[in-house]
């Protein structure tokens, strides 16, 4: 049987750096760009506009019963009590939510001493003065958030969200 001379002996230091370069390079190469980054409405997916509410029929750190884009969606408006990001009204502290848990589809809750939505069923947290963001559990997405406009009659309405809701496929309705 004949040998073959060709082969390298990469060794193994060798192999994890050159591993790590390719894993650069590909990251590199699907890197966003900038403009892309700076536009929070990238991932927007636009749903007919719903009239929720009225600014009258919020009340501060209490959580405001909707569904949103449709009545299988169930969600929340809340109004926070302070200018946060993504906020809406003449305050910027109105803020909505999905109440489903994007990790299981566990029913959510509000909890108005740390202002968080939290999950029963495997215990995930999501910060509402911060868009939604997973602080803690096994959701592997941030909490889908509404896009509000309040008009000058003080209607509370939604327009989009900004993640994919739970159990669909897409965000077309």
């Amino acid at each position: 049987m004949k040998r073959c001379d060709n082969l390298v002996d990469v060794g193994r230091r060798h192999f994890l750096s050159g591993a790590g370069a390719m894993t650069a390079a590909a990251a590199a190469v699907t890197v966003l760009p900038a403009e892309a980054k700076a536009d929070n409405t990238a991932a927007l997916v636009k749903y007919p506009s719903n009239r929720l509410a009225n600014l009258k029929d919020l009340k501060t750190n209490e959580p405001f019963q909707v569904s949103y884009p449709d009545g299988d969606a169930p969600g929340v408006l809340i109004k926070l009590g302070q200018k946060v990001p993504g906020g809406a009204g003449p305050d910027g502290d109105i803020v909505g939510f999905t109440t489903t848990c994007p990790h299981k589809g566990f029913p959510l809750s509000y909890h108005a001493a740390d202002k968080t939505m939290n999950c029963p069923g495997h215990y995930s947290r999501f910060d509402c003065e911060n868009g939604g963001q997973q602080v803690w559990g096994q959701a592997t997405q941030n909490l889908p958030q509404y896009v509000l406009r309040i008009d000058d009659k003080g209607d509370v309405y939604a327009e989009g969200v900004d993640e994919l809701l739970y159990g669909r496929l897409s965000n077309v309705l």
